[in-house]
């Protein structure tokens, strides 16, 4: 019978059945959307590096975050990206999450095409961003120095030359649109002419008269402009500018954004790409205010025992390490060379596995320090397995150290006079390395003439009258 009034006129319940359904679906369309632009970034799977990437995109919007940007923060994720890190985006990140299927790269038989790039057409899904009125397509290893809201004001297409003659897409502004993508897609099809088969080469294969563009000024009033504009240097500035005079020195437009192209291991993000380039600091500091380091420190700190734990075995077992195996009576020229290569190769172990141990995002200061006390502890091994001086094994380590204070060294004129400085120094080290490494040589050697190296089982080492080395 409520059905039929219902059908016959509006009655106050209907009314307000008709009013939260209404309410609802604002709700549902304010949760999607809460602001007219986007900051945006892609995330797929498939290289070695896909845990760094994550972190790097997650300290990204972090400090996007932290900066209180006037839009909304957006992640296009493949649909193969781990669900738990789509939870972490969404929930404690405060993105929100695309997911689309990886666009197909039809370059990937061309003879200068890095796989490290063969998904990167991923990008273009931002013009499908199409509930935003200007989206800002963003790489992972972008660092924020202040807002950059204005870059909203452009145009349809924007982007930052870094190299004289090709745009970096690395940065970018675009208005989205359906017709676009479908165009973008539709040249993917056709096989467009793409230098690299990248992203960076199909888009600017599209887009080729960016370069006679007039720069992007934002006008003062807050209103968008139209067509195509090239963007001011400084909202994309090569983290190699900083390394010549050690300071920014970019006139052009406002300081705001901060890229690191170039050698995939030194982004800054690894622990080792500090002090090599001192920028990495920069982004840690970032990352230390926004995402910290929760995830890596359990891991920190069993390594960090694990090492102690070496050093004090080693201590303890010291008279015994070397009894492990049978001496031969035989000393041939083969068993010789087979104990010292055993000998030098377990020094450069002590030196190399550390290095890989580590986990790879951690801040650099904590790096290094968990990798020279590896170096140390299992440096430790070898010196007491092949009774070694202790000197000609941790001169490597000395001067490593010694090279991180170099390189750290804060009060450098120009990137040109720390170079020079890392080069004397290192030119400095090589005749002691040289002479450690003979030093080393010589000791396996009169341990090996003597036939205390390596006693028999069971046999007192004592007994064929060897003064130790130590």
């Amino acid at each position: 019978m409520g059905g039929k009034v219902c059908g016959r006129k509006v009655v106050p319940g209907c009314l307000i059945g008709w009013l939260v359904l209404n309410i609802a679906a604002v709700s549902v369309v304010c949760e999607r959307r809460v602001h007219k632009n986007a900051y945006a970034t892609m995330m797929y799977m498939g290289t070695p590096r896909d845990y760094e990437f994550y972190v790097a995109t997650r300290v990204m919007l972090r400090s996007l975050g932290e900066l209180k940007v006037d839009a909304d923060l957006v992640v296009i994720a493949s649909m193969d990206v781990p669900h738990h890190w789509v939870q972490a985006l969404e929930k404690e990140d405060g993105a929100k999450v695309m997911r689309v299927n990886n666009i197909q790269n039809p370059y990937s038989s061309q003879s200068n095409f890095d796989w490290r790039f063969k998904l990167t057409l991923n990008k273009l899904y931002a013009w499908n961003l199409v509930d935003y009125e200007r989206v800002v397509m963003l790489d992972a290893d972008n660092l924020f120095l202040q807002r950059a809201d204005e870059l909203f004001q452009c145009g349809q297409f924007c982007a930052v030359f870094i190299n004289p003659c090709i745009f970096h897409t690395g940065l970018f502004v675009l208005q989205p649109s359906v017709m676009v993508f479908n165009d973008m897609i539709h040249e993917l099809e056709k096989g467009r002419s793409n230098p690299d088969g990248a992203d960076q080469g199909f888009i600017g294969s599209y887009f080729p008269d960016l370069l006679d563009r007039p720069m992007f000024n934002p006008p003062s009033n807050g209103t968008k402009l139209e067509g195509t504009y090239r963007l001011p240097l400084g909202y994309q500035m090569d983290a190699s500018y900083y390394y010549l005079r050690l300071r920014w020195s970019v006139p052009c437009g406002p300081n705001s954004v901060v890229t690191f192209p170039g050698a995939p291991w030194l982004k800054p993000w690894y622990w080792w790409s500090w002090p090599v380039l001192p920028l990495g600091l920069q982004w840690h500091k970032q990352r230390l205010q926004t995402l910290g380091y929760g995830a890596e420190m359990p891991m920190v700190f069993i390594e960090a025992v694990f090492y102690i734990g070496i050093m004090a075995v080693a201590r303890v077992a010291r008279p015994n390490l070397s009894k492990l195996c049978y001496r031969r009576e035989e000393k041939s020229i083969f068993v010789q060379m087979g104990y010292k290569l055993i000998a030098i190769w377990s020094i450069l172990a002590a030196y190399i596995v550390p290095f890989f141990l580590i986990p790879h995002t951690i801040h650099p200061l904590i790096g290094w320090s968990l990798y020279l006390l590896g170096a140390f502890s299992l440096s430790c091994i070898a010196t007491n397995a092949f009774l070694l001086p202790v000197l000609p094994i941790l001169v490597p380590w000395i001067e490593i150290l010694g090279t991180l204070v170099v390189m750290a060294y804060p009060w450098y004129p120009n990137g040109v006079v720390r170079a020079l400085s890392v080069f004397a120094y290192s030119f400095c080290c090589s005749p002691i390395l040289w002479m450690s490494f003979s030093k080393i040589m010589s000791s396996l050697q009169i341990s090996l003439e003597r036939e205390v190296f390596l006693p028999r089982l069971g046999e007192n080492a004592s007994a064929s009258g060897f003064n130790k080395l130590y």
